[in-house]
């Protein structure tokens, strides 16, 4: 399994070691999913107003957001060529993830984390319109990071 990460914003500095942290994330949200070894996922840090236009443009929602995901696997199906998995994009607002660590008291690690959970459950069709969906999702964001001792302090 493949994890390819980007840095397009400067707003907020990058802590060392997250990127490493987010790869582990991934993974383990992948792994726990039963993915192909052969899956890749992009995850993008950006700040508010890139993630804006984003929002705009492919939601019609002008607002930042903390995390968008792109599935390569909506619509019709594409075929098994044999190699790698293309999963999608996840972009994260590190803008947002800080003022949401500093409100729900924990670190920007937790919550860059929880977020790279959160996206990656959506690019594998995961959603959370409903209470039984955010209930599942919620349920499958937490076990992966507890794999990872970051579960809720």
């Amino acid at each position: 399994m493949a994890v390819l990460i980007n840095n397009l914003q400067e707003e907020v500095p990058l802590e060392p070691g997250l990127e490493s942290l987010v790869e582990k994330v991934v993974l383990a949200v992948l792994d726990q999913e039963g993915c192909r070894e052969e899956t890749e996922v992009s995850v993008v840090f950006t700040d508010d107003d890139y993630i804006r236009r984003l929002n705009r443009q492919y939601r019609g929602v002008d607002s930042p957001t903390d995390v968008l995901s792109f599935a390569q696997h909506e619509g019709e199906p594409m075929p098994d060529t044999g190699g790698e998995d293309l999963l999608g994009d996840v972009v994260i607002s590190l803008q947002a993830a800080d003022r949401q660590a500093r409100e729900y008291g924990h670190g920007l690690r937790r919550e860059v984390a929880y977020l790279a959970a959160h996206g990656v459950l959506h690019l594998l069709g995961y959603d959370h319109q409903d209470e039984g969906g955010r209930a599942a999702m919620r349920a499958k964001e937490e076990a992966a990071l507890a794999r990872l001792g970051l579960g809720r302090g």
